[in-house]
């Protein structure tokens, strides 16, 4: 589903545009390197934030966007602070 601000919606869900999906693939493996650090699955990880299993591997993918929320929720979990999320390698 296509609207005026150029992203799509799928099953709820905001799908952003293409164009940033690089970034979104590294904030995505900054989630999996830090979720490893803790030892924790993404089964683990999605019960502690509060989400569902297939929305971290989503995430983990960057192939969706992730709200305020999700991200504070992470950082708590993960014990890390938001910028950490933001550092991208090369």
């Amino acid at each position: 589903m296509k609207n005026k601000f150029d992203f799509r919606i799928y099953l709820g869900v905001i799908i952003l545009k293409q164009e940033y999906k690089p970034f979104y693939e590294k904030f995505g493996l900054n989630i999996v390197y830090y979720r490893k650090r803790k030892k924790l699955t993404q089964m683990q990880l999605a019960e502690l934030v509060n989400i569902d299993r297939s929305h971290i591997s989503a995430i983990e993918l960057g192939n969706v966007g992730v709200s305020f929320d999700v991200i504070f929720k992470l950082c708590e979990v993960l014990e890390i602070k938001p910028k950490d999320l933001f550092d991208f390698r090369d």
